[in-house]
């Protein structure tokens, strides 16, 4: 009797063995498998961001030397700009004295600067020392950069390329508005200003049978440049 109760448990053992065995099997075969069959990694996303467009070829040479700013937006461009205050003719040290003109519109309290940079071409925006956001853009076919200075809401440039070691640079500024215009609306502004500009630098003919001479004697006030 007590040696077929070992028996019996022995075979009992093994039994219990061999279904562990099994069911060990089974669960590695089905791990396996399942590892075999899972789906494969999705592909990473595209990024989000890309490089801007690189701007066109300037399509000629337009130089500034001895050039009037205050003759190169006509009687009509400054109605239509709502350009209500008589041009104010100055020069920015920061560029060599380079020519300026300023306008002012006393309704939407915005005013512009023209300057006409001869001391240096477009890129002075662009290197390492500008610490300006400068986006591509084209005016009228000229390569141009709209220029917003982080921290500074309340003016926004827009530079046209023109010709070589030469640019047009066009500030738009809030002028006592309140509350005073986004600075992309400000941007907007000096784009329309830079258009009209370079549409009249494209035919000064223009310029000379519409806008009439600026008095020489009108007074000069420093402003900044940025």
């Amino acid at each position: 009797m007590h040696s077929s109760r070992i028996t019996g448990g022995r075979r009992l053992g093994a039994v219990l063995a061999a279904a562990t065995l099994v069911l060990t099997g089974c669960g590695l075969w089905q791990s396996q498998r399942k590892a075999d069959t899972a789906a494969p990694a999705p592909p990473p996303l595209p990024p989000t961001t890309s490089a801007p467009p690189p701007l066109p070829p300037r399509p000629y040479a337009i130089p500034l030397d001895h050039l009037d700013p205050c003759e190169l937006l006509t009687s009509d461009q400054r109605d239509q700009l709502g350009f209500d205050r008589d041009p104010i003719p100055n020069s920015e040290a920061g560029f060599g004295d380079a020519a300026t003109c300023s306008y002012r519109n006393t309704t939407a309290k915005v005013g512009a600067r023209l300057a006409l940079i001869t001391t240096e071409g477009m890129g002075v925006w662009t290197d390492d020392t500008a610490q300006v956001e400068a986006t591509p853009v084209v005016v009228d076919g000229f390569p141009a950069l709209v220029i917003k200075t982080p921290g500074l809401d309340l003016s926004c440039n827009v530079a046209v390329d023109v010709a070589d070691g030469q640019h047009l640079d066009i500030l738009y500024r809030d002028d006592g508005g309140q509350p005073p215009p986004p600075v992309d609306l400000l941007c907007a502004g000096a784009q329309h200003v830079a258009e009209d500009t370079v549409a009249t630098l494209r035919n000064p003919a223009t310029a000379e049978t519409s806008s009439p001479k600026t008095s020489t004697t009108s007074p000069r006030t420093s402003e900044p440049h940025r």
